[in-house]
């Protein structure tokens, strides 16, 4: 357990959600707050895969009351956090939340966890480690390592975990970097159809810094490209659109 003067207690979603997080490493920002605005509502058995602290999910279950979300992630301390930030939310998101440290590799296997279950969810949201470490230098921080690198290529486990812990016609919701693209279609390919993708542009001059990408098990309709989002404008004021995300807590739109 990390110490409390270790943490800080950060506000998100206009102080709808309350995260305490390590003050170093990674932390949660933008990215899971956009991912879980991303997710369908109609959801109401969602799996956060790589959850951190909670972030995404929590978004989603203060975003959509009737939904159950069980995080999963594969370090100890921050699996704990995560609970504790589902208990210390008002209204507490504890009866809705259920936190499981493993790794996402092991999940939906007769060998894994028994939760989540195999084909049990209608939503896998997914905000994998973002940085191929062929491309990029890992931190000296090991929690920052871990939670940034990953090869490309690999994140077709993670989308194989997905494939196998939805249930026939489930969505899945992940945010990544553009350069990553051909290894995302190529994971999705032969597995999830429907495919969405939004580009998310820091500004309207700058090139898109993220992906926000909407896939159903199951089907095999080729990708279409959605409206791009753009965060703010060139002198860094927040979009209408950022602000109706990130501080009102509301849904980006239909994927």
């Amino acid at each position: 357990m990390l110490p409390d003067d270790a943490l800080t207690d950060d506000a998100f979603l206009g102080g709808r959600l309350r995260l305490l997080q390590p003050a170093r490493g990674h932390r949660a920002g933008h990215d899971a707050m956009l991912l879980a605005a991303s997710a369908p509502s109609g959801a109401r058995r969602a799996v956060d895969l790589g959850a951190g602290v909670g972030a995404a999910g929590l978004a989603f279950a203060v975003r959509v009351p009737a939904a159950m979300a069980t995080l999963v992630e594969i370090v100890p301390e921050l699996a704990e956090l995560a609970a504790r930030n589902a208990a210390r939310q008002r209204p507490g998101l504890a009866g809705r939340v259920a936190v499981v440290c493993a790794d996402v590799a092991t999940l939906g296997r007769p060998s894994g966890p028994e939760f989540p279950a195999a084909r049990a969810a209608d939503l896998v949201l997914m905000n994998p480690p973002f940085n191929d470490p062929g491309r990029h230098r890992a931190s000296p921080d090991a929690g920052r390592a871990l939670a940034h690198m990953v090869a490309d290529a690999d994140v077709a486990t993670w989308l194989r975990a997905a494939e196998r812990l939805l249930a026939p016609g489930g969505r899945l919701a992940l945010i990544h970097r553009p350069e990553a693209i051909e290894a995302l279609l190529a994971g999705l390919k032969g597995r999830f159809g429907s495919v969405t993708i939004r580009p998310v542009h820091p500004a309207p001059s700058a090139p898109a810094h993220r992906l926000l990408i909407g896939a159903t098990k199951g089907r095999r309709t080729p990708p279409v490209f959605l409206p791009v989002l753009v965060l703010a404008d060139d002198a860094g004021r927040p979009s209408a659109a950022a602000e109706h995300v990130l501080r009102a807590g509301g849904a980006i739109g239909p994927d």
